[in-house]
């Protein structure tokens, strides 16, 4: 069995809604199954602050879950065209993963949720991207020929899944970014199932 790291922070529950579509998306390719975790914020104060198991939704991740994973999927809301901090926070201690090369040629996505149409999906999703290739991750994205692709009037880019939440911060995901979502999860399955099976044992 192959198992899809699905990674994301949410603030306000439309990234971790867009992230249950995905483990969906992921789970429904024969050989695939999805880890769920999140990560802790990040605290103003120099102290560590929050408790080591969060008190309610998926455990938070480690380095280990990486280690193990056969493919990554990975969420933030948008925070200004980028990422939010504690994701970046998380990926910037992977430096012994990268060294070691633990995530090479393991197939990746991205997903965000913004208040805002232009609230800055798709450079979020694409500086997302940067530190995965510099793990040397293989990118997957979404294709054009996804009939939701075309009807959407929300979220999703081939960048990757989306959500518009505007600005009442609405959680509940359209049509299209519910369906967009579990094709990006099935897409990095699929790739992580192939690439499982090439690789020697």
């Amino acid at each position: 069995m192959t198992e899809i790291l699905v990674l994301y922070y949410s603030r306000h529950g439309a990234t971790a809604e867009l992230a249950r579509h995905v483990v969906r998306g992921v789970e429904s390719v024969a050989g695939a199954s999805a880890r769920l975790r999140t990560v802790p914020p990040v605290s103003p104060v120099s102290e560590a602050t929050e408790p080591p198991v969060p008190e309610s939704g998926p455990p938070y991740a480690t380095h280990e879950d990486l280690r193990e994973c056969g493919g990554l999927v990975l969420g933030s809301p948008t925070r200004f065209g980028n990422m939010a901090a504690p994701l970046k926070y998380f990926l910037d201690g992977t430096s012994a993963l990268w060294l070691n090369g633990a995530l090479d040629r393991k197939p990746a996505g991205v997903f965000t949720s913004t208040s805002s149409m232009h609230g800055g999906q798709e450079s979020t999703l694409l500086t997302m991207m940067l530190p995965l290739l510099h793990h040397g991750m293989y990118i997957v994205g979404l294709p054009f020929t996804a009939e939701a692709m075309n009807r959407t009037r929300t979220g999703g880019t081939p960048y990757g899944a989306s959500h518009l939440a505007a600005s009442k911060g609405d959680v509940r995901l359209s049509d299209d970014e519910r369906e967009l979502a579990q094709l990006l999860g099935r897409r990095v399955a699929d790739v992580a199932v192939a690439v499982a099976r090439e690789r020697p044992r």
